[in-house]
């Protein structure tokens, strides 16, 4: 797939994490239905991988859909099985170079200028900075940028409604949100109230892109 595209198109990626399989898959297709529909499922949630074969079943083979927290070439692998079109890691490890040689994209997580470079020397599309919170926020993002003007960044980390936009307004291609958006949907929780999380987040980007 082409991740870098869909991630300008949508400018934002959600993150599923949960402990209840059946509320992840909940949760991944009341995002989809609400028109948040690029999706990571984390692989250290509780059955993750059969959540990410259930999810492409339901959503369809068009669907942008992918693995979060790839720690080695197995994960890549099992991912790929799964149905995942993209990859998505925590930093530089054998995970990256295994989904390439897959043919699968790869975000990979980077926190300094020397892992930026790596992850763009081992195949990654683009870095997702992360923890982005912890890394100093959108300032910090736009000193990171300065270097490196063609490299996609993707700010993970404490990103919500009222941060959204100043992240891409810094130079991000998308921002990824995890709990602020998913709240406690992946363990059974409100999906309502999840529903309208995601149109909040949505029209946060939606204001940060223009």
């Amino acid at each position: 797939m082409e991740l870098i595209a869909a991630l300008r198109e949508r400018r934002l990626l959600a993150i599923v994490r949960g402990h209840d399989p059946e509320a992840q898959l909940s949760t991944v297709l009341a995002l989809a239905d609400e028109g948040v529909d690029l999706i990571e499922v984390s692989l250290s949630g509780t059955g993750a991988l059969d959540v990410i074969a259930r999810a492409r079943a339901a959503l369809g083979p068009s669907a942008p859909l992918g693995a979060g927290t790839v720690l080695s070439a197995a994960d890549a692998r099992a991912a790929a099985r799964a149905g995942a079109d993209f990859v998505v890691t925590p930093g530089i490890g054998n995970g990256v170079a295994e989904a390439r040689a897959l043919g699968l994209p790869v975000l990979a997580g980077v926190l300094t200028p020397t892992e930026v470079m790596a992850a763009a020397d081992a195949g990654a599309v683009g870095a997702k900075l992360f923890p982005a919170a912890q890394a100093g926020g959108p300032d910090a993002l736009r000193a990171l940028r300065a270097p490196f003007p063609d490299i996609p960044f993707v700010p993970v980390g404490g990103i919500g409604p009222g941060t959204a936009a100043a992240y891409l307004a810094a130079g991000a291609t998308a921002v990824g949100v995890g709990s602020p958006l998913i709240g406690d949907a992946a363990d059974g929780g409100d999906l309502d109230a999840l529903r309208i999380r995601a149109r909040e987040l949505r029209a946060a980007v939606e204001e940060g892109a223009e």
